[in-house]
C-alpha cells in the first residue's frame, strides 16, 4: 500500500489554553477554510484538500469545557490512519464530529474536496459510515436485517430491499467474518459477535470514508487481526479509513499513518514508525516506552513500563 502521509511527523507542543475564551480567539468561523497546519502554524503543503479527509481547527465543548481544541487532522486517501490517545483525549468525540452526529462548534471537515458538515444527511450517509464503540439495540431483528440497514441511504424513500441490497449485505457479512451469524437475533450475540456485525453493516453502506471507534473492542486476537486486514484491504481499494485504537502495537502493525491526540489536541501526526517513538509516546501516555523492530516485519513493537519516579532531594 502506498504511504501518502508526510515524510516526517508533525509534532505540536506547548501550553494548553486554560479557558475557552483564549481558544475562541484563534479559531476561524465555519465559513473560513484554512488548510491543515503543521506544528509551525503554517499550512501543511503535504496535505491535499481534494483527496482523503482533512479536519481543520475542529473544536467542540460542553458546559464550558473544551473537549476538542482546534484539532487539525489529515487521513490520506487509500490508507489506514490510526487515531490514538489516552482515555478521555477526545477520540470518540472527534469521530462523531467528523461524521456530523455531534457537529463541532467551529472548524471545517473536508473529504475529497467536499465540506462534509454542509452535506445533507442522506448524501453524507452515502459517503461515510461510522462504526461506533457500543452501538446496541433491543429490537427483535436478525443480523442480516441489521446489516441491510446499511443500504437505506442508497435506495429510494419507502423502497424495500432489492436483490442487489441482499447480495451486498451477504458480501459484507462474509467480509466481516460474520456470515454464520446471519440468522441470529442481534440480542443473542456476544460483544465480539456484535462488533463484527456493526462492521458488516458499515461495509454494506459501501462508504468511501470509513470511521471506526475501537473496531477491535471485545474481539479475540485472531478476530482483531482479521478486522485490521479487512481495513487494509478496503484502503487498498481506495477507501479512506480512520480508526480510533487503544492498542498501540496493533496500530504499529497495521496502520500506515497515525494521529496522536491528548487533551483534545493533536500532539503528533505522520507515518506510523515516526510517531510511535519513546519521545512522543512517553509524555502523551505518562509511561516508559521502548521500541523494537518486529523480527518478521520490521514494524515497530512497543513495550511499556511505569513512568520513572524521580526521587525528591
Amino acid at each position: 500500500m502506498t504511504d501518502r502521509s508526510p515524510s516526517s511527523p508533525s509534532i505540536a507542543r506547548g501550553p494548553r489554553p486554560t479557558d475557552r475564551a483564549r481558544s475562541d480567539a484563534r479559531r476561524p468561523s465555519r465559513g473560513t477554510e484554512p488548510g491543515p497546519s503543521s506544528s509551525s502554524g503554517e499550512p501543511d503543503p503535504s496535505v491535499r484538500r481534494d483527496a482523503g479527509l482533512a479536519a481543520e481547527r475542529v473544536s467542540w465543548g460542553i458546559d464550558g469545557r473544551l473537549i476538542l481544541d482546534g484539532v487539525e487532522l489529515a487521513a490520506p486517501a487509500g490508507a489506514v490512519t490510526g487515531l490514538l490517545g489516552p482515555n478521555g483525549s477526545g477520540k470518540s468525540t472527534l469521530l462523531r464530529a467528523i461524521a456530523g452526529i455531534r457537529p463541532p462548534d467551529d472548524g471545517v471537515v473536508v473529504f475529497d474536496g467536499d465540506d462534509l458538515l454542509r452535506t445533507g444527511r442522506r448524501a453524507r450517509a452515502r459517503t461515510l459510515a461510522l462504526v461506533e464503540q457500543d452501538a446496541s439495540t433491543d429490537l427483535p431483528i436478525t443480523v442480516h436485517d441489521a446489516v441491510l440497514l446499511g443500504r437505506i441511504p442508497h435506495r429510494a424513500l419507502l423502497a424495500g430491499n432489492s436483490d442487489a441490497d441482499r447480495e451486498t449485505a451477504d458480501r459484507a457479512l462474509a467480509r466481516a467474518g460474520a456470515a454464520d451469524l446471519a440468522d441470529r437475533q442481534i440480542a443473542t450475540l456476544s460483544g465480539g459477535e456484535r462488533q463484527r456485525v456493526h462492521l458488516a453493516r458499515a461495509l454494506a453502506q459501501t462508504p468511501r470514508l470509513l470511521l471506526l471507534d475501537e473496531p477491535t473492542n471485545h474481539l479475540d486476537i485472531a478476530a482483531q487481526l482479521h478486522t485490521m486486514e479487512v481495513l487494509r484491504t478496503l484502503a487498498a481499494d481506495g477507501v479512506t479509513v480512520l480508526a480510533a485504537l487503544h492498542d498501540l502495537n496493533l496500530a504499529a502493525a497495521t496502520c500506515d499513518h497515525v494521529v496522536l491526540i491528548a487533551e483534545g489536541r493533536v500532539v503528533a501526526a505522520g507515518p506510523t514508525e515516526q510517531v510511535l517513538v519513546p519521545e512522543i509516546i512517553e509524555p502523551a501516555y505518562g509511561v516508559g516506552c521502548d521500541v523494537l523492530p518486529h523480527p518478521r516485519t520490521g514494524r515497530p513493537v512497543l513495550t511499556f513500563s511505569p513512568a520513572a519516579t524521580i526521587p525528591v532531594a
